[in-house]
């Protein structure tokens, strides 16, 4: 599957996306008119009040919501008229994805949930990698352990290690800190960056926490489903003071 971000295309455009969804009130427009443009390896924060459509922008570029109008584009392939099946495929080898609430799977153990993604691509190293990958974020002792045996931080760093493990071309992370205490959180921002950093990832970062969103590059403020503004930063990378 070619990949036009290697010769110089944004790894995500949106051009023009809307999104409205039907509601008991009717018809909600969430994103109006949507332009933006992430170049490959760039690492763009998302802020905005509530509401303001930041995570229905992320599951649009996953191709896990189709937008209304416009088009989506993801490491050089047009999402929008792609069928159900190709956008699997597609997100199973290029996007990497990490929510709030983890969404590991009970019934499976760490280094399990960690390697579902290359099983599904029929790679006969998929426990192998997702073995290196839970070491790096330092899990290497806990391999065997459901989630339940796992603390929110822990089933935080194995959700980074089964995004990670095929090394995408984009990762979105919505809220990873959210349901973390400070400490916690701060740890499991150190490894993302680090991981992204190190594979030359493209991350979009959708978080309520400015000092999280400072660490990009490039800082996005949404608003009632547009982009309100849209700032480079020059001292980005480092944890904040």
């Amino acid at each position: 599957m070619p990949d036009d971000t290697a010769r110089g295309e944004p790894a995500l455009k949106l051009e023009q996306v809307t999104l409205s969804l039907t509601s008991d009130a009717g018809l909600v427009n969430i994103l109006r008119g949507i332009d933006l443009a992430v170049d490959g390896g760039e690492a763009m924060g998302v802020v905005g009040p509530s509401g303001s459509g930041k995570t229905s922008m992320l599951m649009v570029m996953a191709g896990l919501e189709r937008a209304t109008s416009g088009r989506v584009h993801a490491a050089g392939r047009d999402l929008t008229d792609l069928g159900e099946d190709d956008l699997a495929r597609f997100r199973r080898d290029h996007i990497g994805i990490v929510f709030q609430n983890f969404h590991l799977v009970p019934t499976m153990t760490a280094l399990e949930n960690a390697a579902l993604a290359v099983e599904f691509a029929g790679r006969a190293d998929a426990f192998d990698r997702a073995r290196a990958m839970l070491g790096a974020v330092g899990l290497g002792h806990r391999l065997g352990h459901y989630p339940s045996q796992l603390s929110g931080g822990e089933q935080q760093r194995v959700a980074l290690a089964r995004a990670f493990v095929t090394e995408p071309t984009v990762l979105l992370a919505d809220e990873p800190t959210g349901n973390l205490d400070g400490a916690t959180g701060e740890a499991v921002m150190d490894l993302l960056f680090d991981m992204r950093a190190r594979l030359g990832t493209t991350l979009v970062l959708v978080t309520h926490e400015p000092e999280v969103a400072a660490r990009c590059g490039r800082v996005i403020h949404l608003a009632d489903g547009v982009i309100e503004s849209d700032e480079r930063r020059a001292d980005a990378g480092a944890p904040a003071p």
